[in-house]
């Protein structure tokens, strides 16, 4: 049931005890918008439980109550009486569908790719998660303090690649500066989230290693075996690396995290790579997505770069 933005604020009111999470391999938005709706609502006396299965990049731990996200765990069910998915539909929150089997599930999401599976969907065309997040905490006069508006500025930013990429809007730019003015440090953050181990720095080294151009130059790939992609805390902005090549049209990422499981990461400057994703069973953007595909990193190449093939023509 697709629901707006004011009734999706009026559910997250009504509960007393809300499960949140977002989908594995998550980002700065995914994390950022789940902690900035979770320390609003507890500011409202309601218990807020965040709940992401994956490893959390480290990168993000500097965000207030980064800490307090936690795993589900095997067997155990969730105590709450809803279950908010942020920055991604029901499909791709792993264990934590069973953790929350059986609860109503609030849907907020900003891709054209959600499979509309929910009990209640608030589906809109904004530049992140943060920013519907924003809007909902402003419909309903909430203030932003430090743990909500610093989370909110992070997917904001993340998700834009700093206000660079064409989702930036005039909407965004305002919920930025609102940020801004409530005390967000921007430096702060982008220091945050550049900051790498030198293990990462020699990670990405490795990885440029790796690249191969084809289509003549149009599609620009890093193909990481499983000892390398295992060995690294996180490929966050490897991409871009080589999405920034001259003639470049469509980048790709994949990386062996086992050996019959990949995970592909694609951007494009225009071309739409939503339906690449869709066709192996993941989501996004026009221009920004990704997927598993369930694959020796051979044979997820061969697959992946024929798909991108077909969007080239």
């Amino acid at each position: 049931m697709n629901i707006t933005m004011k009734e999706a604020a009026e559910k997250l009111m009504a509960a007393k005890k809300l499960l949140i999470t977002a989908h594995v391999n998550p980002d700065g938005d995914a994390v950022g918008s789940t902690l900035a709706l979770a320390a609003f609502l507890r500011s409202k006396g309601k218990m807020a439980t965040v709940m992401i299965d994956d490893k959390l990049p480290k990168n993000l731990s500097f965000l207030p109550g980064y800490d307090r996200i936690v795993r589900p765990e095997e067997g155990k069910k969730a105590d709450a009486e809803l279950l908010v998915i942020l920055d991604t539909s029901l499909d791709r929150i792993g264990e934590v569908a069973k953790a929350a089997e059986g609860l109503p599930v609030l849907n907020i999401d900003h891709h054209i790719s959600n499979d509309g599976k929910a009990d209640f969907l608030y589906n809109d065309n904004r530049a992140a998660a943060a920013e519907m997040i924003f809007e909902i905490i402003d419909h309903l006069g909430g203030d932003f303090p430090p743990e909500v508006a610093t989370p909110l500025y992070t997917g904001l930013a993340t998700d834009t690649g700093f206000f660079k990429f064409s989702n930036t809007r005039p909407d965004t730019l305002r919920a930025a500066a609102r940020l801004l003015e409530a005390g967000v440090r921007p430096e702060q953050v982008s220091e945050s989230l550049e900051e790498k181990p030198e293990s990462i720095v020699r990670g990405q080294a490795a990885a440029l290693q790796t690249m191969e151009l084809s289509y003549g130059g149009r599609v620009a790939g890093l193909y990481l075996d499983r000892e390398l992609a295992t060995s690294l805390e996180t490929t966050e902005g490897f991409i871009d690396f080589v999405r920034v090549i001259e003639g470049v049209e469509i980048a790709v990422l994949i990386k062996c995290m086992d050996e019959n499981f990949c995970r592909v990461s694609v951007r494009s400057k225009g071309l739409d790579v939503s339906k690449v994703a869709m066709k192996f069973g993941g989501g996004g953007h026009i221009r920004a997505a990704g997927f598993p595909v369930k694959k020796p990193l051979a044979e997820a190449k061969k697959d992946v770069l024929e798909a991108l093939g077909e969007v080239l023509k």
